[in-house]
């Protein structure tokens, strides 16, 4: 225990003044050693489907694990006779919003991209893609609203 506090003490002197949201880096930090010290993560999934297109044929699956601030998951995204985009999520939540790091394989090729959700244990609400035409890639439209709708599952533990 003792070497764990000297650690955290270490840790917290390098980090020094120049964070831009030190006391949200600082509760941040504290609600992480508060939970490892209480060794009680809280830890809980939920999962989510969306279906759009002509027929509801395309399929979007989220899976949320929150533990704390950390949120890691799954996303697949299956459109009807298209390259589907299947991956991990990880990210983090403060309030209801989650930032995350969508990182996926499609046709065979590694990409990533930013997401963000906003998230309540019944519903989950994404911000829409949008090509950037300067660089011809997909990336989530930031200063759209959470638009796109999910509806909560059962997810399969």
């Amino acid at each position: 225990m003792k070497y764990f506090i000297l650690c955290v003490i270490a840790l917290a002197s390098c980090t020094g003044n120049t964070n831009r949201n030190s006391e949200e880096s600082k509760r941040i930090h504290q609600d992480t050693i508060e939970a490892t010290v209480n060794n009680k993560p809280e830890q809980k999934s939920h999962c989510f489907i969306r279906t759009e297109g002509a027929d509801q044929q395309d399929t979007t699956t989220v899976r949320l694990t929150v533990n704390t601030n950390k949120v890691e998951g799954e996303m697949n995204w299956i459109p009807k006779e298209k390259d589907s985009r299947k991956g991990t999520l990880v990210g983090i939540i403060s309030g209801d919003e989650i930032n995350a790091v969508w990182h996926y394989m499609q046709e065979g090729m590694k990409d990533s991209m930013e997401v963000a959700f906003k998230f309540t244990s019944d519903q989950l609400a994404q911000k829409p893609l949008k090509v950037n035409t300067s660089t011809g890639v997909q990336e989530t439209d930031k200063a759209a609203d959470y638009t796109l709708l999910y509806t909560p599952i059962g997810c399969d533990n």
